[in-house]
């Protein structure tokens, strides 16, 4: 795809024109996350304060004895979403699903290691460890171009 942005004092509001042959899945996948209002902050809680985190400051979200918890670098936040409400609110993002009770910010991973059979450990920026399920790993080769 093709993607050109140009500036022009006329158009207050910005204006997307798509421009192509034939309809296909992908430009209606393009055009729906286009005209998606849904919100992407995420309202987190600790203790009784709350706290809207925007997506790129989110390291990983993740699942935990019936809690949902988002980790930035600022500490870890009780979400009252569940973890797919959450993965659709970030659908565009580069927040991706690793596993079933896992989210993790392809743009804070350090190293991915794929000597493990069957599986790949991702290295977060701060150090943690999180574990691509065998569900997952065909999507995230293909994410890594692998």
């Amino acid at each position: 795809m093709d993607i050109e942005v140009k500036f022009d004092p006329r158009y207050t509001v910005p204006k997307v024109m798509v421009l192509t042959d034939r309809l296909t899945e992908e430009i209606n996948a393009l055009v729906a996350r286009l005209s998606e209002e849904t919100p992407q902050l995420i309202a987190g809680f600790q203790g009784d304060i709350l706290r809207l985190i925007e997506p790129q400051e989110l390291l990983r979200v993740y699942s935990s004895d019936k809690k949902v918890i988002a980790v930035t670098a600022d500490g870890e936040f009780i979400l009252r979403q569940r973890l797919y409400e959450i993965e659709d609110r970030l659908v565009g993002t580069k927040l991706v699903r690793i596993s079933n009770s896992e989210i993790i910010n392809m743009a804070k991973v350090r190293s991915f290691d794929l000597s493990i059979a069957g599986t790949i450990c991702a290295t977060l920026f701060d150090s943690t460890k999180a574990y691509v399920s065998r569900r997952y790993v065909t999507r995230i080769k293909k994410i890594l171009g692998i």
